[in-house]
């Protein structure tokens, strides 16, 4: 989340919008607000407590390794008729989509938009 802050201005200049959305209870096991206070972020940081956005967009996690009950790390690019244009789901914990296929899917929709 915060390695996503120095790209802030490209992501911006794309024009699009980026959101942190976290399958997890506001009090839960890794405590969203104190985490945030020691590693803020400068865009909207939501919480999908009852994971139903998780499970919609097919990323929860029941049982895995490295997960219980949780989302898979994704990263989707969504146009503005809400349609998922871009969808990159981790296969773990770390496995992050590659920003540069991020900004690709954002800049596609620049550029048809």
């Amino acid at each position: 989340m915060a390695q996503l802050e120095p790209m802030k201005t490209e992501i911006e200049q794309a024009g699009a919008q980026l959101v942190y959305i976290a399958a997890e209870m506001g009090a839960g096991v890794w405590k969203p607000a104190r985490f945030l206070q020691s590693h803020p972020v400068s865009y909207p940081f939501l919480l999908d407590e009852d994971r139903s956005v998780t499970k919609a967009y097919g990323l929860y996690h029941r049982l895995g390794v490295d997960a219980i009950n949780i989302a898979h790390p994704a990263s989707l690019v969504i146009d503005r008729e809400r349609k998922v244009e871009y969808i990159y789901r981790g296969d773990s914990q770390t496995d992050r989509a590659p920003f540069h296929q991020v900004m690709e899917a954002v800049n596609k929709l620049s550029v048809s938009g």
